[in-house]
């Protein structure tokens, strides 16, 4: 697995995790299609997210599992040094 996850790593990840067979150029043609369409559910996404996180050594942003599409999903889990969702949140200072 390259360091930047690409639409045919997803494509084999969907398959290992999820059971899923999808054509690799049909989901580049489609990343904008949603998960339900390719026919994966929110606990198949979830077993992607734990299988990235297994081979990456370190968790995926928290709401991984909640990306609707393909060239979401990508967007976020390739976005260097994307901190969990806590960590994305404006600081507010007491005034």
């Amino acid at each position: 697995m390259t360091a930047q996850l690409t639409l045919a790593e997803l494509a084999a990840l969907m398959k290992s995790a999820a059971g899923l067979t999808v054509d690799p150029k049909d989901l580049a043609n489609r990343a904008d299609s949603t998960f339900a369409e390719f026919g994966l559910d929110s606990l198949g996404l979830l077993g992607i997210v734990g299988e990235l996180e297994n081979r990456r050594g370190r968790p995926m942003p928290t709401d991984a599992e909640r990306c609707k599409t393909p060239r979401d999903f990508l967007a976020l889990v390739n976005t260097p040094g994307k901190a969990p969702l806590e960590a994305d949140k404006v600081p507010t200072t007491g005034a």
